[in-house]
């Protein structure tokens, strides 16, 4: 269940990397407002309205950046998604490791700016590395009688 979690999570990242892109050869105002009025979201929304403020104030190179930067995290995803489908003991170590890795920020996100979602990101987070964590060591008791 969690290597068909990190291949979705790898999947979404590549549609929004290649979607973000795209964004540079497009007139990014015009294409948020297709996007708001097709998503039915209401643009004068305290959120809505904030995320269109940031992203058109974004500059060709930091939409370059972003775009890559999902990229990365596609390729770290695919890479504890593919080996935790094959059963592959170093995936485990290093799902373990990318997981708790990003548990301090996830804190601290949480600290400057709570929200259920952010909880449950962080409880599913804590419960994966967990449980990992719990099948290494059981493997490792097994496979030392």
């Amino acid at each position: 269940m969690i290597a068909v979690f990190k291949m979705v999570k790898a999947a979404a990242l590549i549609v929004t990397g290649v979607g973000v892109l795209k964004l540079m050869h497009m007139d990014v105002a015009s294409e948020l407002d297709h996007w708001v009025a097709w998503l039915g979201l209401d643009p004068g929304g305290r959120f809505v309205s904030h995320a269109i403020e940031k992203v058109t104030n974004l500059s060709p190179h930091r939409i370059r950046e972003l775009g890559l930067v999902s990229f990365v995290y596609a390729g770290l995803f695919l890479t504890e998604g593919l080996g935790l489908w094959f059963l592959k003991r170093w995936a485990e170590w290093f799902t373990v490791i990318i997981t708790s890795s990003l548990v301090p920020v996830e804190v601290y996100e949480i600290h400057r700016h709570p929200s259920a979602v952010k909880v449950v990101v962080l409880a599913i987070n804590v419960a994966v590395v967990g449980y990992l964590l719990y099948r290494i060591a059981k493997e490792g008791r097994a496979g030392s009688r």
